[in-house]
Parts: C-alpha cells; structure tokens; sequence
C-alpha cells in the first residue's frame, strides 16, 4: 500500500492536508516504520495528484503489511465490495452499475460464488481480470465463480464459471458443519469439486455439475439423529450423499441403497463413502430410482408406473426399513417404487419430501394490494420467504393446507400398497417437518409415515 512517510512532528498536520485533499486512504491505520517515522496511507489511484511541500518533510513508501482502519473493520462485506469497485472505477462509477453490484453471494472457503445476475452492465466486461481480483480481495477470498441458471435437465444440473482461480476445491463452515478442502482426495482433471465435512462426515463433489443446497441443513441435522440402528435405508434420490451420509454416519443405518441417476453425482458419492469408510455399507444403485423392476411371481407394477427398459430398472424389492425420497418439487413419481421396496411383512417409514402451495388468505391478499405494512419491508423491499428456513417456516403451526396433503398423500400410499400385496395396510401420519420456503406461499415439507400391512 502506498504511504507518505514523515516525522512523528509533522503526522498530523500531513494526515490533515492528506483527508482535505481527499488523498488519504481511510482503508488502513497509520503505522510506525524504521527510523522513527510515520507511514500515512494514500489512494494508489491518485498518487499523481500528491504535492509533496517543503514545510511538511515526506517521502513516498509502500507498506507491506498495511493494517485495516476501525471503520473499514466494522464494514460489511457487501459495503467492501461497494467502495473497493468504486475506487477501481472512479470517474466512470455510476448508479447502473452500484445496482448491478450483489448484496449476497454464497462462500465456499476461500471460493465466493456469485448470483447469475451480477455484473452484468457492459462497462464490467472491459475490466476483465481486475475485476474479479478486486472482488476476491475486498470479500477476503481467493477464487471467484458465478453460477446460472439450473439446467432443465431433470437432474438439476448446475451452470457454474469459474472467473478467477485453477481450481474449485473448497472449505466451507456452515451451521455448525464443517465443509473441508481436499486434502488426500485425490483431485485431477478439469472441474470444480468441493469436500465438505459434517460433524465426522466428509462429501466431495463436483460443484460445476452436481446441485448443493445449504437451504437443507436442518433436514440433514434431523436425519442424523433418527433411530435408525440396525435398519436397511432405501434413499431414492441420493444425489451427492445429502441424506446417505447422515444416515450411515450418524443414525447408524446398517445398510443404505443409494439410487441415483446423474452420473457425476454418482461419481460423487461413490468418493464420498470411500472418504467416510463407510463403502462396504452401502450400494449404489446408478439409473433412475423410478422405475424398478419386476421378478417373477411379483406381479405387476402398482398402477401409474411404466414399463421401462430392463437396463434401466432398479433390481429391488423387500428390502427396506425406511425409505427416503428427498426430491422436490415432487416425489411423486417415485411413490409406487418406495411401496415396493418397502418390507412386505413388515412394512416400514417413509419421508417424503415435497412442495406445498400455501394460497394467501383473502384478507392477506387485499392486504398486500394496498401496500400494507405485512407486504412490505421498512427498506422497500418485498417479503418473500427466505431460502434458509427462517422464523416465518420454522416457527410455523401446522397449517391446513400441509395437513390436508399430509392425509392425501397417507391415503395414496395406503391405496398403492394395497394394490401392490393385495391386502390391506395402514398408514399412520407420525410428523410433518418444515425445511424451508421454497418459493413465496410455497414450503418444502416432509412427510414421516409409518406404513403397516393389517395382520389377518
């Protein structure tokens, strides 16, 4: 950093003249340097400016080691972002571009990942690299990615550029779990992969293909702390290992069938349970968890479910203790595939995850047509329920709409395994958890229901 350096006699005077002149840079403290002087940090970008005057003695120094003001420590992230883009722009700052500049982001370690919305405005793109080096520095990171939009592919996939950086490895901290670099993973080849640690347990996977979602940590949590010893777990939807893990690692499930049809978090999960030592409790099942298919004397598939190529189909039935089915919006379509590989004799518990529509009552509704405080925020913006399960989900009474599809969806199953062994089951609805606001009036929930066949 750049300083003007002087006797300790004439600091004052010089900081002074420095802030009139509007040359100081208030970023960093004035610091102490051999030979008894003071070094006054000044703006790089207006060193041509500096009029250096006989009555004040002073020389021009760089300061290796500056230290950060009070008033820069008690910024915000986003008001760091703000001033340090500012100073790199100057005269060509506008407000377009303060509004193209992102108030959130997600980090991953020392890797910030942007919005696919941010810095957008042309005058950005002439930047180039001194862009993203000045967005990593004034977030404190290393590497800098932008994401966009999720591919329609049916797998989620991910669309992420990485902007500054060779690589994607990463550490993350986040409610209390650990998300850690990639010490002895192994990494090679092109991509960005990520190695999270949860309490003991570690996930690695490439971000640039498979989906993270923070948004779901309290269900993880909640999985890791069902009683779960000593049973076979069916996890329908296992992605990168999101409930796998938790069940093998903390619940103590015997044994876990993962299914799961994205090859890349295939790949993923396969690295992850080698990481855990946990490879020889769990199977993978690569293909689509939908479609199972049937042995002889099984006979036929529960209405609703195609016939799929042989290839493709799951090889399992009568199996299961427990069966997880983490995909949203809807599981749907894997509703007939979890009967069947639920324990006949037995039968078992199922979560299943899935988006519920909560309409606004009419009151609300004219409410937030009339602008009423509810609606909206004392800054002006719109309240729209939060991605991170905030008070509004997580202190939220059961409400009529959740229950009403808690009992529908009890009532189908009931109807399918019926179907299925051909005689009776009940199905008993033990708890509905909120994870978190999908989307406004819109919650992602999950349903535990206890599926028993009725003894003759």
């Amino acid at each position: 950093v750049p300083a003007l350096a002087t006797e300790p006699r004439f600091a004052q005077r010089l900081r002074e003249r420095l802030e009139e002149e509007r040359l100081s840079d208030g970023r960093y403290q004035l610091q102490r340097i051999p030979g008894g002087r003071v070094a006054l940090p000044v703006l790089e970008e207006k060193l041509s400016q500096l009029c250096l005057t006989p009555e004040m003695p002073c020389e021009l120094v760089r300061i290796q080691d500056p230290v950060p003001s009070r008033a820069t420590r008690r910024r915000t992230p986003a008001q760091r972002l703000r001033d340090e883009l500012r100073r790199l722009l100057g005269a060509d700052w506008s407000e377009e571009l303060e509004r193209d500049v992102p108030h959130a982001w997600q980090r991953h370690g020392d890797l910030v990942l942007l919005s696919d919305y941010s810095f957008k405005a042309a005058p950005w793109e002439r930047l180039g690299s001194e862009l993203w080096e000045t967005v990593a520095s004034a977030l404190g990171a290393r590497r800098v990615a932008r994401r966009g939009r999720v591919m329609p592919d049916g797998m989620r996939t991910p669309s992420v550029t990485l902007l500054l950086g060779q690589h994607g490895w990463v550490e993350h901290v986040d409610n209390g779990i650990r998300w850690a670099g990639a010490t002895g993973c192994g990494w090679c080849g092109e991509g960005t992969a990520l190695t999270i640690w949860a309490g003991c347990s570690r996930y690695t996977f490439d971000v640039t293909k498979c989906m993270f979602s923070p948004g779901n940590i309290t269900e993880k949590l909640r999985v890791a702390s069902l009683p779960c010893s000593g049973e076979v777990v069916v996890d329908l939807y296992a992605g990168i290992g999101y409930f796998t893990l938790p069940f093998l690692v903390h619940a103590g499930a015997a044994f876990v069938h993962a299914c799961e049809w994205n090859s890349h978090a295939v790949e993923a999960l396969h690295r992850t349970l080698v990481l855990n030592g946990v490879r020889d409790r769990c199977c993978i099942h690569s293909g689509d968890s939908r479609q199972v298919s049937v042995a002889p004397g099984h006979g036929p598939l529960p209405a609703g479910l195609p016939s799929p190529p042989l290839s493709s189909q799951l090889q399992l039935r009568d199996v299961a203790d427990r069966v997880n089915l983490g995909l949203i919006p809807s599981s749907e379509e894997g509703w007939p595939v979890a009967c069947r590989v639920l324990k006949k004799d037995m039968g078992g518990i199922l979560h299943i995850h899935h988006n519920v529509e909560t309409p606004l009552a009419p009151t609300a509704a004219l409410q937030a047509e009339r602008g009423s405080p509810e609606a909206v925020s004392p800054g002006g913006e719109a309240q729209h329920p939060t991605e991170d399960g905030g008070e509004e989900v997580l202190g939220a009474r059961l409400r009529p709409e959740w229950q009403r599809w808690a009992e529908a969806t009890a009532t189908r199953i009931q109807g399918l395994l019926a179907e299925l062994h051909g005689q009776p089951w009940c199905s008993s609805i033990l708890h509905v958890e909120v994870v978190k606001s999908y989307a406004p009036h819109v919650h992602h929930l999950v349903l535990d229901l206890q599926c028993q066949p009725v003894l003759p």
